[in-house]
């Protein structure tokens, strides 16, 4: 553990995500000699494999899971949708709190820039959201007829399939350019002396030696899957932070046909209501037309709900995501209340992901596999477990949910068939919020944190693009 020189580097970057691996390829365009390392804790984005679809089970991988660790982060695994924007939109409504800090004009500015560095790796030229703007107004006014908010942006979708090719390319550029990258290395501690961060702590997954790396700089990038460790390293070392708005949820699936006017005009329609009697936030998110619902693997074994689309293989269903938003400001850890949810429901569906038919859920009983059997929507998650959600999900946020489905119906008629399906549970682990400067910095001098794991961004295009924008405001 020697500070020799081979461990010195100008940048540590902790995570291989769409933050840390854009800010990476932006300053080493920038500045071809600076000196980069990138530790992720998973395998290059080619090693990443998913067992599920052909061993009808998750094996949870050891000792992290495939989907959302690895070289591009859970971005690998998910529907590769990158949410843009439109020309004459004062507030971003999706996709993060960017804006907040470098304010709107810049956020436009960064995220047309990442944009065309996509592009330039492959991503399809083709925008979903704006062929039908008349049939989009028009459900628009509906949609605000019955209570909801419909925010139509361009979308860019990759694809899983593509997504794997494009980041691929993305991995071989960095390491051309010289960039470090240790993959299967977990970074356990920070280095700060005297208030100012000193390099990391790190060790292969397997065994080995604890190793140092110095750096004057080191960005967090860690993603959702690193959110619980960016809350203990905020507690170790008094990193400033706060509780933020956490999104507690299922995974919803139902046949094309009924979304077919919403998938077609905008591939993802982002709905947000406020049901009665609780009035909590309700939205849509991360909609996968023709898509599979997967599950996901996070520290001791939670396994989650979430969901993914290919360019080429098609399923007969949709699935989306129904978040609702729950704030908890007295409580000190509330993605312990979230955990919580998770691990009742896993023990419930005996270490799976739970799924259950609406109509069971208004019947006020359980679905057992014969019920799936003669449902007319099958489940394209083949490890999800029937089982009876109402007896892990808190009675607000279940009741908010089919609140929600009912609101959803009156817009896409067939939206509360009951022989949809409900998967649960589905969370996103960024409710840590870390107080950052304008440029993304912590209380701690030279250590910066970016992406979806310190509750800056929420997806891949903002979050590619916070690291695009650090590279262009750090020395």
């Amino acid at each position: 553990m020697k500070n020799n020189k081979q461990n010195n580097y100008d940048y540590i970057v902790v995570g291989g995500g769409p933050a840390g691996a854009f800010f990476a390829y932006e300053k080493i365009k920038n500045s071809p000699e600076a000196r980069i390392l990138i530790l992720e804790r998973g395998k290059p984005v080619e090693c990443r494999k998913c067992l599920e679809p052909q061993l009808g089970k998750c094996v949870k991988c050891k000792p992290f899971c495939n989907i959302t660790n690895g070289f591009s982060g859970a971005g690998a695994f998910s529907d590769g949708k990158l949410s843009l924007f439109n020309q004459d939109d004062e507030e971003f409504y999706v996709g993060g709190n960017l804006h907040k800090y470098i304010g709107v004009n810049e956020t436009k500015k960064v995220i047309s820039y990442t944009d065309q560095i996509y592009l330039k790796f492959g991503a399809t030229t083709e925008l979903e959201g704006v062929s039908y703007p008349d049939r989009v107004r028009k459900i628009q006014k509906k949609a605000s007829s019955v209570g909801l908010e419909l925010v139509n942006i361009p979308i860019r979708h990759l694809g899983t399939d593509k997504a794997h090719i494009l980041y691929k390319k993305i991995e071989d550029c960095l390491i051309e350019a010289g960039v470090t990258i240790c993959f299967e290395n977990e970074v356990n501690d920070l280095l700060i002396e005297g208030g100012k961060i000193a390099g990391v702590k790190y060790r292969a997954n397997s065994a080995g030696e604890e190793e140092i790396a110095y750096a004057p700089k080191v960005i967090l990038a860690v993603g959702r899957t690193g959110a619980d460790w960016l809350e203990e390293m905020c507690k170790k070392h008094a990193i400033a932070s706060s509780p933020a708005v956490l999104d507690v949820g299922i995974r919803y699936e139902l046949p094309n046909p009924t979304m077919e006017e919403i998938n077609e005009c905008f591939y993802e329609g982002k709905f947000f209501g406020k049901p009665n009697p609780f009035n909590d936030k309700v939205r849509t998110f991360c909609q996968n037309p023709g898509g599979y619902v997967s599950a996901e693997v996070y520290k001791n074994g939670l396994i989650l709900a979430n969901g993914h689309s290919k360019k080429d293989d098609k399923s007969e269903y949709t699935n989306l995501a129904l978040l609702v938003s729950i704030e908890l400001p007295n409580v000190e850890e509330p993605m312990e209340y979230s955990r919580n949810i998770g691990r009742s429901l896993n023990a419930l569906a005996q270490g799976n992901v739970m799924v259950q038919r609406l109509g069971d859920i208004h019947e006020g009983h359980r679905t057992w596999p014969a019920d799936l059997e003669n449902n007319s929507v099958k489940p394209t998650l083949k490890s999800a477990r029937p089982g009876d959600l109402s007896l892990g999900m808190p009675h607000r946020i279940l009741a908010n949910i089919l609140g929600f489905i009912d609101m959803m119906d009156k817009v896409v008629p067939g939206f509360s068939h009951p022989d949809n399906l409900l998967y649960g549970p589905e969370l996103k682990f960024y409710s840590n919020k870390v107080d950052l400067s304008d440029n993304f910095e912590t209380n701690i001098e030279g250590l910066y944190a970016i992406g979806d794991g310190c509750g800056l961004t929420r997806g891949l295009m903002q979050a590619s693009a916070s690291g695009v924008e650090l590279a262009w405001n750090i020395d």
